[in-house]
């Protein structure tokens, strides 16, 4: 006989669903439990809770591992669907009643998130009283349907073709330097002297991170430069503390530190040969499309981004 969920003294089935397919994305009831905001106890317990309603091993489960079962891959495929068609109804009654609801899960690397997107959420979530914001700032590359989140402020170029683009506008970058490295290591005037000379180049670096080179326009076209440095990191706003105190030269989109440069702490390097622009914009599932709130959090935050970075570009 099957198990079942009771009001209030189990779980209920929905987050039953939802726990499985965020274990069974992530590969792990920790990973799992972080994202969820849970306890990994609790994540175990809606896991064997489920396990009991359907009677059935979802997860083959070792000291060491965790593997979903013939039975557990079957049952994800259905799973999604239901969260989607849960999506889909609160989306209607959303059009219904014209009053946003649900949860949004947004993500934007850690300079860009904020400068940009955190200061705004206040002002959506007093618009829209019914929708919480769960903002994850990181400088990795992350995963939109693998990690379940609704949208991206993204900063680069998309290369999933499945995923939704909308372009706000395209970010001029720098090469810089503080003064105090300037003078003791010579300024630069173009790609082939950075190399030539071997200046200190800080990257940005994380699993699957792709700067080991900088392209920059040269008058023969864009050229890709394997720079090196002293130094790396994940965190973006770690590679500017750096700069300013003389540790080497950072490629920065000019909006992130145009306080930098108009203040004489940040000197423009390699000017013959600058780096390619960078665009910004919105990244999101096919589906999201057509979620009102998802719409409406666009909406209300690419008006004031393309402000404010139009604004520190000149």
């Amino acid at each position: 006989m099957r198990g079942s969920f009771k009001n209030d003294a189990k779980m209920s089935y929905v987050e039953g669903i939802r726990t499985f397919i965020r274990v069974f994305d992530l590969g792990s009831m920790s990973a799992a439990a972080r994202d969820l905001r849970i306890s990994p106890a609790v994540a175990s317990a809606r896991i064997s809770q489920l396990e009991n309603h359907l009677n059935t091993r979802l997860f083959s489960r070792t000291t060491r591992s965790l593997q979903p079962t013939e039975q557990g891959r079957v049952f994800y495929e259905g799973a999604t669907r239901i969260l989607d068609a849960i999506s889909d109804a609160e989306g209607a009654l959303t059009d219904a009643t014209q009053t946003l609801r649900g949860t949004i899960f947004a993500a934007a690397p850690l300079s860009v998130g904020r400068k940009l997107l955190a200061p705004l959420i206040p002002g959506f979530k007093t618009l829209n009283p019914l929708v919480d914001i769960r903002l994850r700032l990181s400088d990795r590359k992350v995963d939109l349907i693998a990690e379940g989140l609704d949208v991206v402020l993204f900063q680069g170029q998309p290369d999933d073709s499945n995923l939704m683009w909308r372009q706000l506008t395209t970010c001029p970058r720098v090469l810089c330097a503080a003064p105090d490295y300037i003078a003791r290591r010579g300024l630069p005037q173009t790609g082939d002297a950075l190399l030539a000379d071997k200046h200190d180049c800080l990257t940005l670096r994380f699993p699957g991170a792709a700067e080991f080179q900088w392209t920059l326009k040269t008058p023969e076209g864009p050229q890709k430069f394997p720079i090196s440095g002293p130094f790396e990191t994940d965190d973006s706003d770690v590679l500017t503390d750096w700069a300013l105190g003389g540790s080497g030269v950072i490629m920065k989109p000019v909006y992130e530190i145009s306080d930098h440069l108009a203040s004489g702490a940040l000197v423009e390097v390699c000017t013959q040969t600058p780096p390619l622009p960078v665009p910004l914009g919105f990244l999101f599932p096919h589906k999201r499309h057509q979620d009102p709130k998802i719409r409406a959090f666009i909406e209300h935050m690419a008006g004031p981004i393309l402000a404010s970075v139009t604004q520190n570009q000149t």
